[in-house]
């Protein structure tokens, strides 16, 4: 693994690569360019770039607009102002005439440390998923979500780009090319499945590696589509080890998990758990203590694990 870097960089690069080989393509921007990855884009592209100030309902219907004239706009800014503030835009605006919109979230979940409750979005998974014909996506490191711009460019229709300031180990390859709607296996077992999304992949990947030592086989799945969900993956990993641990770095309510013990409903009988945001809040304090607290660091992935493969 290299130095690692965060998920937001890789958007920002990815958003260079994208323009460089599509003139269609123009980004707007909350006045947070320089926190959320797009300053490279500005810089370089000044005519394509809009700023739309502090104001990100007025972001999201501009987008609309410039979707509709042949536009593939990218609009930018935090989670909880993107997918929040300006939700309601997001759902009429663009879903409800199913706009070929990109909207992009930074800085969700609890890694914002220092930003505390107020900027850590933890609902926008839940909020985008409930949204009729929105796409939901959330790279694990900075390599994949340079490619899931790409991904999200292709795609028509509006779609939701989960990113996060944390630098993060690399998980995925340079050149690693990823299917919307497909799980993409980044380890294989046979004792217990680890389901994750976004920055909890990297925990799940040191759990399983942890748990290898204990001679138990632990599969992980990265899911970096949200929705659509790769239901089909999920059934067959949980069906193969019998117990399953979804990982994700927001609220247990409306997110990764609740998706996949849908998904696993009625059709697979397996040993089910979560691990996320119990229903609480943010708050402001170092990276490492905040994922101590939440249970959400490696040692807390391992006892749920342990847990899980001592029921019978």
């Amino acid at each position: 693994m290299s130095d690692k870097l965060s998920i937001r960089q890789g958007y920002g690069d990815g958003l260079l690569e994208l323009a460089s080989e599509h003139g269609d393509v123009v980004v707007l921007e909350a006045d947070l360019a320089h926190a959320t990855g797009t300053q490279a884009f500005r810089e370089r592209y000044p005519d394509r770039f809009f700023e739309a100030g502090i104001a990100e309902q007025n972001m999201i219907g501009m987008a609309a607009g410039l979707s509709h004239v042949g536009y593939v706009p990218f609009a930018t800014s935090f989670a909880m102002f993107s997918a929040g503030r300006a939700c309601e835009i997001v759902r009429n605006a663009v879903a409800y005439s199913h706009a070929n919109v990109k909207i992009v979230g930074s800085h969700s979940g609890i890694t914002p440390a220092g930003d505390g409750g107020s900027h850590q979005c933890i609902e926008d998974i839940a909020w985008m998923r409930a949204i009729p014909g929105m796409t939901v996506l959330c790279p694990c490191d900075y390599y994949q979500a340079r490619v899931l711009v790409q991904k999200a460019y292709a795609w028509q229709g509006p779609v939701y780009l989960r990113t996060s300031r944390e630098p993060v180990s690399d998980l995925t390859s340079q050149g690693g090319d990823i299917q919307l709607g497909k799980a993409q296996i980044l380890r294989d077992g046979h004792d217990i499945c680890l389901v994750a999304t976004g920055v909890m992949t990297s925990y799940a990947m040191e759990a399983a590696k942890a748990l290898s030592a204990e001679d138990v086989s632990a599969a992980v799945l990265n899911i970096h589509t949200i929705k659509p969900l790769d239901t089909r993956t999920v059934a067959d990993y949980a069906a193969r080890c019998g117990r399953l641990l979804t990982l994700e770095e927001h609220n247990l309510c409306g997110g990764l998990g609740e998706a996949v013990a849908a998904a696993l409903m009625g059709r697979v009988c397996v040993q089910f758990a979560m691990a996320g945001i119990e229903d609480r809040f943010g708050q402001s304090g170092a990276t490492a203590e905040l994922f101590r607290e939440y249970d959400l660091d490696t040692a807390g992935i391992l006892r749920r694990c342990h847990a899980l493969l001592a029921q019978k």
